[in-house]
């Protein structure tokens, strides 16, 4: 299973940088990539945009956008990547948005995560619907991240 470590090498390998927007995740991310050392090589930075108003005022996400679709969808994953690897400056950004729990938020269950990714190319949403306690649900997201930047660097 991919770790912070193999993607700390990769980035550093590669010679490209990262950022972060996080919701759901509050920062776990972040956390995991910058546990190893050498992260400061790559990884430029965070925003975690927990509340709805966040996302809006530190991003610039349209309250129209997040009034249609709601926070915990593709489309406000994709707007997180997208305006994270602007104001981060970064080759690539990945966001989180979603619900882990415990209730079901905007009529959306618990479980239903989008993992945004904004790369040089193009900027992605990845719906999930992951099982599991809240904590279990952020890792799971935190790991299925790995994945995703790690086939976007292979590419």
């Amino acid at each position: 299973m991919l770790n912070s470590k193999d993607i700390n090498s990769l980035f550093r390998e590669k010679g490209v940088t990262l950022g972060s927007v996080e919701s759901f995740t509050g920062g776990l991310f972040a956390r995991e990539i910058t546990a190893v050392s050498g992260a400061s090589k790559f990884y430029k930075g965070g925003l975690v945009t927990y509340a709805t108003e966040e996302k809006v005022a530190l991003l610039g996400i349209k309250q129209a956008l997040v009034d249609e679709f709601g926070v915990v969808s593709k489309e406000i994953a994709l707007q997180m990547a997208e305006l994270g690897r602007k104001k981060l400056n970064v080759d690539y950004c990945v966001s989180f948005t979603g619900n882990a729990g415990p209730e079901a938020m905007e009529n959306k269950p618990v479980g239903e995560v989008y993992i945004g990714l904004a790369t040089p190319e193009k900027v992605e949403a990845f719906p999930y619907q992951l099982e599991g306690e809240r904590n279990k649900i952020q890792e799971k997201a935190i790991i299925l991240a790995f994945t995703l930047l790690e086939n976007a660097l292979r590419k």
